[in-house]
């Protein structure tokens, strides 16, 4: 693949929604990586500027709804996204239990979950000490970039 390929791969991507793609012919690897906004390939984002993390109103089809949640209306979530396409995992192991539960206190550096992508196991950490209020995802379901995960309430 000649750069004038590249070219034009990158910019039959630039109006999609893709995030990622890598192509291969032979013995070569293309892969091209869409960064957001803000960020270079050397630096990585401070936990309170993540762009992965976002604090938003809840929603009703998001919210748990019950007893202990009933007076939670008036207080701000923390959505907790995918940062890549990949298959979300709860636990480990399929046998093993999850990382959190709904409910569950959480502290900064906790693990939640993991992504795999590509045959890699990627560990995705809390950013913030708070209460895991809603698991957005089915356990060993696909995810996209920037799909919401979980919702925090913030301590």
């Amino acid at each position: 693949m000649g750069i004038d390929e590249v070219l034009k791969l990158i910019e039959s991507l630039r109006d999609t929604d893709i995030q990622e793609v890598e192509v291969a012919e032979g013995d070569r690897k293309i892969r091209i990586v869409r960064m957001t906004p803000g960020a270079t390939a050397a630096a990585v984002p401070a936990p309170a500027a993540d762009p992965h993390v976002q604090a938003t109103a809840p929603a009703a089809e998001h919210v748990p709804q019950n007893d202990s949640q009933a007076d939670s209306a008036d207080s701000t979530y923390v959505e907790v996204t995918s940062p890549m396409v990949g298959t979300f995992y709860r636990s480990p192991e399929p046998d093993a239990d999850p990382f959190v539960q709904e409910q569950d206190r959480i502290s900064t550096g906790q693990q939640l979950c993991i992504i795999e992508a590509m045959k890699l196991m990627n560990p995705i950490q809390s950013e913030l000490n708070g209460r895991v209020m809603a698991i957005l995802v089915e356990d060993a379901q696909p995810v996209e970039y920037g799909q919401p995960l979980f919702l925090i309430e913030p301590a």
